[in-house]
């Protein structure tokens, strides 16, 4: 289950003509299930999985990862991939905003995707209040979900939720109960009528065996270590690798303290003590698997902390050397058709020479503007902008609607014009460019396109032989780009310049003007989309 949070949690009104058409949370989305498509997402070479946990329990995402891992595992053994429905009842339990649905997963246009009714967890449909006593506070219910006392419910017309504390059948008091058992549920005050809808919340054992597999580390790193207590002489810690995971099986780390052991006057040091102290990894991912020590006789140390010490700062270093070893190295041998790159220290290095080279000649060229109309009027005389502007973005949908061909006529002679692709584009739009997008370059002197997604990119390929030979592109703010890594990838896939991320803080923004490795955009002025949907808020059905 993945939610999306922020403007899905508000309230909207849609307007048509003046007219208000539809209300309600009309940016909410279902949760997105997508167990079923797990066997593809590996097939297509999907790496990673992301979850989203904001505002979420711990209990939640300690659900969500371990069935989404079960099936992960299933599907990359040879048994056969079924979902079974009780997992997927657990996912709903866990949390749930109007069921469920396959996002844009699937080939089919998805007309279930907005729950408008409830931005929030709305639990499972427990039943209808048959009937209500409010001087006893007991409610009746047929159950359409199982539940325990420690449950949480909600009933319809209620903000709150109640954790159930008394459960009667035929005024006997029970602790469990079975789908389809009419059941009491006692100390109910509230707005609370009959035919009331009921909702299970939360399950407490679900709840509970969540907590249980957090509370407890699960997997631990094996290594293998030497203590050396040696008297008068610094205490030192020899650690290599148990385990052939890559970045540890190469450790061969040695470290010193600068504690000295003296000759015990009363009970000396002794291995055990040793042993136990050292072993104390609970709070870190590691694990002695072996430990071998050396050990003077009638040696006495002030403080057995002086042993938690060596370990923690031992730990510290293994730690730094895993992190140090975490540089991801893409394969140098590519196709031509690879996008993928390796980041070369020279190259860097010379990024970073142009980019100083231009600073201390104080070479700073004024900068270039680049309008992009969002509108066209054709009221509006548009051979009164100024001249001063260097290129003109003209989104895509114009060029297919022949009442806007003399201005386009007009902007194409004027200005260096470009063609600015959707962030979305469906089958029927995709079919539109390819019949007028040759038409529009022979017609008009377009420099290139605006692209904003790899899928663009590919489109403008399929169409056009030599694509980056005879037109510029130039990379959507959508690419969100946020480091060098990112400017590279879109140098390999032919991007002449690309848009600054709005999302970026000046920290940022400074590190990738640092590079001058492809031209930038920075948006000055104007109108930014909160958000882009692939789902049309005015279908009715």
């Amino acid at each position: 289950m993945v939610n999306v949070l922020g403007p899905c949690r508000l309230p909207y009104e849609l307007f048509e003509n003046d007219k208000k058409i539809n209300s309600g949370y009309l940016l909410s989305t279902r949760d997105l299930y997508s167990l079923e498509y797990i066997p593809s997402f590996i097939q297509a070479g999907v790496a990673c999985l992301k979850i989203e946990g904001r505002m979420k329990s711990p209990e939640y995402v300690a659900t969500v990862t371990s069935i989404y891992r079960k099936y992960i595992d299933l599907a990359l053994s040879q048994k056969p991939y079924v979902v079974h429905k009780s997992d997927l009842k657990t996912l709903m339990q866990v949390f749930n905003r109007g069921m469920s649905s396959c996002g844009h997963l699937s080939e089919n246009p998805n007309k279930n995707l907005i729950f408008k009714e409830n931005p929030s967890n709305m639990g499972l449909l427990l039943g209808k209040v048959q009937n209500y006593n409010p001087n006893k506070g007991l409610i009746t219910v047929k159950l359409k979900e199982t539940i325990k006392i420690g449950d949480t419910i909600s009933l319809e017309k209620e903000d709150g939720t109640y954790t159930i504390s008394e459960l009667m059948e035929n005024g006997q008091n029970i602790t469990e109960t079975k789908i389809g058992q009419t059941v009491t549920i006692g100390r109910m005050k509230g707005n609370i009528n009959c035919n009331n809808i009921i909702y299970k919340m939360s399950s407490k054992e679900l709840s509970s065996l969540a907590k249980q597999s957090y509370q407890k580390e699960n997997r631990k790193i094996l290594l293998n270590c030497h203590i050396t207590v040696i008297k008068n002489k610094p205490m030192s810690i020899h650690i290599t690798p148990a385990n052939s995971i890559p970045l540890y099986k190469d450790i061969n780390l040695d470290y010193e303290l600068n504690e000295f052991p003296v000759e015990a006057k009363n009970k000396p040091l002794d291995k055990q003590t040793i042993r136990q102290q050292i072993s104390k990894t609970s709070s870190t991912p590691y694990q002695f698997k072996n430990i071998r020590i050396t050990l003077d006789d009638n040696v006495f140390l002030p403080k057995l902390s002086i042993l938690n010490e060596l370990r923690r700062n031992a730990l510290a270093q293994v730690e730094a050397y895993a992190l140090s070893k975490c540089v991801r190295v893409l394969p140098e041998n590519q196709s031509s058709t690879d996008t993928s790159y390796t980041i070369k220290d020279d190259v860097l290095a010379d990024m970073r020479h142009y980019a100083k080279k231009e600073m201390s000649l104080n070479k700073i060229k004024p900068p270039k503007v680049c309008l992009l109309l969002n509108y066209l009027n054709n009221n509006f005389d548009y051979s009164n902008l100024r001249h001063d502007i260097d290129n003109i973005y003209v989104p895509l949908k114009y060029f297919t609607d022949k009442r806007y061909s003399n201005i386009l006529d007009m902007l194409s002679k004027n200005f260096p014009t470009y063609i600015y692709m959707p962030t979305i584009i469906k089958g029927n739009y995709r079919n539109l460019f390819y019949a007028n997008a040759e038409t529009s370059v022979k017609k008009y002197d377009i420099r290139g396109f605006v692209v904003s997604n790899i899928s663009n990119i590919t489109l403008l390929n399929e169409l056009f032989t030599d694509l980056d030979k005879y037109f510029k592109l130039v990379a959507n703010y959508t690419f969100n780009v946020f480091n060098s890594h990112s400017v590279l990838a879109l140098k390999e896939l032919g991007i002449s310049r690309f848009t600054l991320s709005p999302e970026l803080d000046k920290n940022n923004i400074h590190s990738l003007c640092d590079y001058n490795y492809l031209q930038k955009e920075m948006i000055v002025y104007g109108r930014v989309p909160l958000i882009n949907m692939n789902y049309c808020l005015l279908r009715r059905n």
